[in-house]
């Protein structure tokens, strides 16, 4: 298993600790994911989280639910009559 870049590092790290808790976790197992064998260890390091909490992740990510949205797109000015102008 190969490091990150530096940059990319702290990239990751910042959008960790801009998400919630459940987030958070979830993001972390994907990475861990990612990296294949150590990955778990090395995205505990690096997000400062127990490998508990990225275990618990992948068995979040594992459960999630389909999305019900799936191939639904807006349509452009597809908001309520009301707000658009003439």
């Amino acid at each position: 298993m190969g490091r990150y870049a530096a940059q990319v590092e702290r990239h990751l790290v910042a959008l960790y600790e801009s998400s919630s808790e459940k987030d958070r976790r979830r993001y972390a197992a994907v990475e861990a994911e990612k990296l294949g064998h150590g990955g778990l260890e090395y995205g505990a390091t690096l997000f400062g989280c127990d490998a508990d909490t990225v275990r618990r992740g992948q068995h979040d990510v594992a459960e999630l639910p389909a999305d019900e949205a799936a191939g639904r797109v807006r349509k452009k000015n597809g908001g309520p009559k009301e707000s658009r102008h003439s």
